[in-house]
């Protein structure tokens, strides 16, 4: 017997299988390429000290970055959404800029007014300063959503505002903190280019560095296994602590009241919340924007324009096509998942979000094997540049198309089958309009992260093409920050304005949803 979902929509659960298969490809081919020397040889490499030494620097990275990440992002959140912290609105949308802010674009940037910041702490310093957006924006939109008449009954028995913050509005945005820490931690895991800046051994750079200096690839895909692994088990773990927190309570099932909270005045803390937050922006917004301006004007700053704008070109050429190829492949996981929910639906999306425990060097080392081995016309050709990205991001974009496809009424799709139209033209004419608004947040979301994507656009970019991030990273590498500023400069650009878009995505979602705002 077939499954429900296969019997009621067999072209679009086919569909869907095609893309979990594809998606969990790379992965499948780096765990054989791992055993190709046999499980002896695996094991060899995987108990080594180095193996050992890799995974506590990374994991040690890791839980640093994320620690702070969350209480950076649960302030923050907290100060734009709850206080009447002057200016919020303004704080508001620069808190969430960090987010076009690429790592190697940090780290150049801070490195080179910095010459001596490296190691452990320039890594830890450029990462959060990079990454809590991904924390900022879900607490904030939690925070607009949830119903304050738990905060303000608390604060009426005589709870303070501290009080109230801790044992109130945190547990009530735990969920989201917690799913924004994932995001964090996934991050850092795979991050490349700050590590590299400031040569922070980590597993990724170890990765990199194994696939360049020798010509057997084993060792290098050992160490993707386990980084992959480390990933999956940061991404049960926080499952796991979300499901306890719903379990105590700490989420809500109805929406609560419709209306805005109160705001709770700051008081003498409010010059501290200022410094604090003007601090934030200053460090990550202020050194990089400041560091680009001076490299810029400098006496060093000899733009190539012809380069320059071939790079831009190529960026949003490969970015767009990934987004256009990672949300074709989301349609039909979206609707298999919210139209036609079963066992085999869920399976397509747990292999659908492979990609997600897959971090970008190990991608490219998958399929570097995959292209040389079984597919060499395809190697260092944009196919598969493409491909790497929509396998990378692809559970961004099956997200944003799953919730855009479940917030579509279905009836209108029942009526206009009544009318004799097919199911193929019901999802075109009705099912995607109606749906328009998550995919384009999927398009949004993979353009974004594909054009600041390092490491698998290193090892697939076809022969003779730059993006901006790779003449940035080559520049970088070698210490020429005046050559690298221009680069560094329109990536920034290119990246901002999705950013921006989504960051009014979520506070436009988070404000109806509280039924106004502010």
């Amino acid at each position: 017997m077939l499954p429900e979902a296969a019997r009621s929509a067999p072209a679009i659960t086919i569909a869907g299988v095609v893309v979990a298969i594809a998606a969990a490809g790379p992965l499948g081919y780096l765990i054989v390429r791992a055993l190709d020397g046999g499980v002896a040889v695996a094991l060899q490499h995987l108990w080594r000290d180095r193996t050992l030494e890799l995974l506590l620097r990374s994991a040690g990275l890791t839980a640093a970055v994320t620690l702070v990440c969350i209480i950076l992002g649960v302030l923050a959140a907290w100060l734009v959404v709850r206080s009447d912290l002057p200016g919020r609105r303004v704080f508001g949308v620069l808190f969430m800029l960090p987010l076009a802010i690429p790592s190697y674009v940090g780290g150049f940037t801070w490195i080179s007014e910095w010459p001596g910041l490296a190691g452990f702490w320039g890594a830890f310093l450029v990462l959060t300063l990079v990454t809590y957006p991904y924390v900022y924006l879900p607490v904030a939109a939690a925070l607009r959503a949830s119903d304050p008449a738990l905060e303000e009954v608390s604060r009426s028995l005589g709870k303070g505002s501290l009080r109230t913050f801790l044992l109130v509005s945190l547990r009530q945005v735990r969920p989201a903190a917690l799913a924004g820490g994932l995001l964090v931690a996934l991050y850092v895991l795979s991050d490349f280019g700050a590590v590299s800046l400031m040569r922070y051994d980590a597993f990724t750079l170890g990765i990199y560095t194994s696939y360049r200096a020798s010509f057997d690839r084993t060792p290098a895909a050992v160490l993707g296994c386990v980084l992959v692994l480390l990933a999956v088990a940061i991404t049960v773990g926080e499952r796991r602590a979300r499901g306890k927190a719903a379990a105590f309570g700490l989420t809500r099932v109805g929406s609560g009241a419709a209306r805005e909270a109160m705001t709770v005045p700051l008081r003498r803390m409010r010059p501290i919340a200022l410094l604090g937050s003007a601090a934030l922006l200053l460090a990550a917004l202020g050194v990089p924007v400041f560091s680009l301006l001076r490299w810029l004007t400098g006496a060093s700053a000899a733009i190539d324009v012809p380069v320059l704008l071939s790079a831009t070109w190529s960026t949003v050429e490969v970015s767009a096509l990934g987004a256009l190829l990672a949300v074709l492949f989301a349609l039909p996981v979206g609707v298999l998942i919210a139209r036609h929910p079963s066992r085999l639906s869920r399976g397509v999306e747990l292999a659908s979000y492979a990609g997600h425990a897959l971090p970008g060097i190990t991608a490219g080392l998958a399929l570097v094997f995959l292209g040389s081995r079984v597919f060499p016309g395809l190697y260092q050709e944009l196919p598969m540049l493409v491909f790497a990205y929509a396998v990378l991001f692809l559970p961004l974009a099956v997200a944003a198309v799953r919730n855009g496809i479940a917030a579509a009424p279905a009836r209108l799709e029942e009526v206009s089958r009544s009318l004799g139209k097919g199911r193929f033209e019901t999802r075109l004419r009705v099912t995607f309009p109606l749906a328009s608004p998550g995919i384009a947040v999927g398009a949004a979301l993979v353009f974004l992260t594909a054009a600041k994507e390092l490491p698998a656009t290193l090892m697939l970019r076809p022969t003779g093409t730059s993006t901006l991030a790779t003449e940035l990273w080559q520049a970088t590498d070698v210490g020429a920050f005046g050559a690298a500023a221009p680069y560094a400069a329109v990536l920034i650009v290119v990246a901002a304005i999705p950013a921006v878009v989504l960051g009014n995505v979520f506070r436009k979602s988070s404000d109806a949803g509280s039924g106004g705002g502010r």
